[in-house]
């Protein structure tokens, strides 16, 4: 979605949680945003919130909330019912949201080796660096 409003975009910002999937361990994280880095070619600069901390993340606030007031009161029986209320989420402000449905099977138990990890073009961050780093694309494309 974002590639056609910023085409020219070189670089990806992900404010992410500490913790889940997305979390600043799991490895399979990391080379999966080395895929997406290859494959777009966007340096991707992670940013997780310390543990305790996504209270203050601002899609919790700004986006979430808006789609909690959006449904209110609807029973959510469906995806197609979850879906339409979630795109017609919208504030005075101009938010709008976009949602699809990601219907891909995902395999569970894939586990990173120690070598798909030291082929990373990970560079931490000085502050916080578990917690901060760039991911940019392989020179060869190979993850």
């Amino acid at each position: 979605m974002g590639r056609t409003v910023y085409p020219k975009a070189h670089h990806l910002l992900i404010e992410a949680d500490a913790g889940g999937c997305n979390g600043y361990r799991p490895r399979l994280w990391k080379r999966e945003l080395q895929r997406l880095a290859n494959d777009t070619g966007l340096s991707i600069t992670v940013c997780h919130y310390p543990s305790g901390a996504s209270k203050w993340n601002p899609i919790e606030h700004r986006l979430f909330s808006q789609i909690s007031r959006n449904w209110a009161g609807y029973p959510l029986r469906s995806l197609e019912t979850m879906l339409r209320l979630i795109r017609g989420t919208t504030t005075t402000k101009g938010l709008e949201v976009q949602a699809m449905l990601d219907t891909t099977p995902y395999a569970k138990g894939i586990k990173v080796s120690p070598q798909e990890m030291a082929a990373l073009n990970l560079r931490r961050r000085r502050l916080c660096p578990n917690l901060n780093y760039t991911i940019r694309p392989n020179k060869s494309g190979s993850s």
